[in-house]
């Protein structure tokens, strides 16, 4: 399993999100649902959370488009 920083799971109608990933710790916090801001902000060890994520299923987050600058839109209008 591969973790990231911003990476969203989901276990048991929680959804945890990581927020800080170090070498050996990890910071989350746990969200009742993916709209609220509220919730629980813990420090962890790698070993502990990943024991907390087994079972959890990964949100894949959506296709961004890629952004359009100023310069890009002169240079079709042209």
């Amino acid at each position: 399993m591969k973790l990231a920083q911003a990476q969203v799971w989901k276990k048991d109608g929680q959804f945890i999100r990581i927020v800080r990933l170090e070498r050996l710790e990890v910071e989350y916090k746990s969200h009742p649902s993916l709209t609220s801001k509220a919730g629980t902000k813990v420090v962890t060890s790698k070993k502990d959370f990943c024991r907390l994520l087994k079972g959890a299923h990964l949100l894949t987050a959506g296709k961004k488009s890629p952004a359009i600058n100023e310069a890009d839109v002169d240079a079709v209008a042209q």
